[in-house]
């Protein structure tokens, strides 16, 4: 094989290499696509609304949902109240961490929900 050759076999595995490293970097950063983040939110209201699973209502009135609850505040404007998701996912999972005093269940530690349906509602609340 000549080095004209070699030469066209190194870039397609550079190529390659790139187009593999791209796609790792992607999916580690948590870029998601509008389509999935719609449809993670969508299961996250359906989640929210359960009143099996989630139950939000029970205790927040929440746009489009029916019998809202008035213990728990008003859900609105959250992405702007907790810019950081973080915040939202450790609220969901375990609000006595940082409100000993509170009445909202710890949906992640009794395991209510799992970290998956966490992440949907927190999905959902973040287009309120």
């Amino acid at each position: 094989m000549n080095t004209q050759g070699l030469s066209l076999i190194a870039n397609r595995t550079s190529t390659t290499a790139l187009i593999a490293a791209l796609a790792a970097a992607i999916v580690a950063t948590g870029v998601v696509s509008p389509v999935r983040a719609q449809s993670a939110a969508a299961e996250g209201q359906r989640i929210a609304f359960d009143r099996s699973k989630g139950n939000c209502l029970t205790c927040h009135d929440i746009k489009g949902g029916n019998l809202p609850g008035s213990i728990g505040p008003k859900l609105e404007n959250i992405k702007a109240k907790y810019p950081d998701r973080s915040e939202l996912i450790a609220i969901l999972t375990d609000e006595t961490k940082r409100n000993p005093l509170t009445v909202m269940p710890p949906f992640g530690r009794n395991r209510i929900l799992t970290e998956r349906e966490i992440n949907a509602v927190v999905d959902f609340l973040q287009t309120l």
